[in-house]
């Protein structure tokens, strides 16, 4: 699960940042986003692999909610790369707006793209915070004995 992790991490942060190029749409935005997005995304992938290396390391099952969190995270940034927009030929263009050649589109593009994108890396977190929840000691059981949480029973009554 960490190595599919990390490379999974890595294509998507490949597809947020140079997908386009496989369609013709590289411009020169993508070297802005190589290095914030591109570069970021790898970080937190290895950051959530390491935090699940780290549970299996302690014997731990990894939760249902981190790998969820995860596959939410991919979907959103597959969204990003077909949303995210570059400059080609003074003009910005995704993916889905140069499909369609519609001006509506790509506007709608270019508001979707962020949204997807935070989102994305909200997921990510999220799904770090999981696996570290999961790699917890479970709490000890608390033994009660007789009498212990009662009320004191009040001097008046």
């Amino acid at each position: 699960m960490t190595r599919f992790a990390m490379i999974m991490g890595v294509l998507m942060a490949a597809w947020m940042t140079l997908g386009r190029w496989a369609f013709g749409l590289g411009g020169e935005l993508t070297w802005w986003y190589l290095p914030t997005i591109g570069l970021g995304y790898i970080a937190v992938s290895y950051w959530l692999a390491r935090r699940i290396a780290v549970t299996r390391a302690r014997g731990r099952r990894i939760g249902r909610a981190t790998v969820v969190t995860q596959i939410l995270s991919w979907a959103c940034a597959i969204g990003f790369g077909f949303t995210v927009p570059d400059l080609v030929a003074g003009q910005l263009q995704s993916i889905l707006s140069h499909a369609a050649g519609s001006a509506f589109l790509a506007e709608m593009s270019i508001a979707l793209c962020n949204p997807l994108g935070i989102v994305s890396f909200g997921f990510l977190g999220a799904a770090i915070a999981f696996a570290y929840a999961d790699a917890r000691d479970p709490k000890p059981e608390v033994e009660e004995y007789a009498g212990e949480g009662e009320m004191m029973r009040h001097p008046l009554a």
